[in-house]
């Protein structure tokens, strides 16, 4: 098998409270701030690896509303599928992989997550009729203006 030409498939949940605020986790890893999220396992659909890494990384059982994007990280081969989603049960709590959270405006997801990770979040906030698909590097977003829509 040809590995160079393999990707990988991970989900993330921007999960939106009631007062449309974005949950972000802080990973252990690299500190970096981002929606929950991971790595499909092979043997698993879609909706339940987004469900499991949500919870795994949060402690809540969340709920999909909608598919928002498709993202690739052209630099790694990883294409990430991001859904809206709300909290239908469960307590925050730190894990393994995550060392804090915070509900977050769509000014603050500027402030904290690199423009690759928090354009995902903002297209999760915002009211798009349709996913919409992105490329980026691991920091920057790639054939398109560098600001967010």
């Amino acid at each position: 098998m040809d590995h160079e030409h393999l990707h990988s498939v991970s989900v993330a949940g921007v999960v939106i409270d009631d007062q449309g605020r974005a949950l972000l986790i802080q990973r252990r890893d690299n500190g970096h701030w981002e929606a929950p999220g991971g790595i499909l396992e092979r043997d698993e659909d879609i909706e339940s690896g987004l469900i499991r890494e949500v919870q795994e990384e949060t402690g809540l059982e969340v709920e999909p509303v909608a598919l928002t994007g498709v993202y690739k990280n052209m630099a790694r081969g990883i294409v990430a599928l991001v859904f809206r989603c709300r909290a239908v049960a469960g307590t925050l709590t730190e894990t393994d992989e995550t060392r804090a959270f915070r509900w977050v405006t769509a000014e603050e997801v500027r402030a904290l997550a690199s423009e690759a990770f928090a354009v995902r979040v903002l297209d999760a906030m915002s009211a798009h009729r349709a996913p919409v698909v992105r490329q980026h590097d691991g920091i920057h977003l790639l054939g398109v203006s560098q600001g967010t829509s």
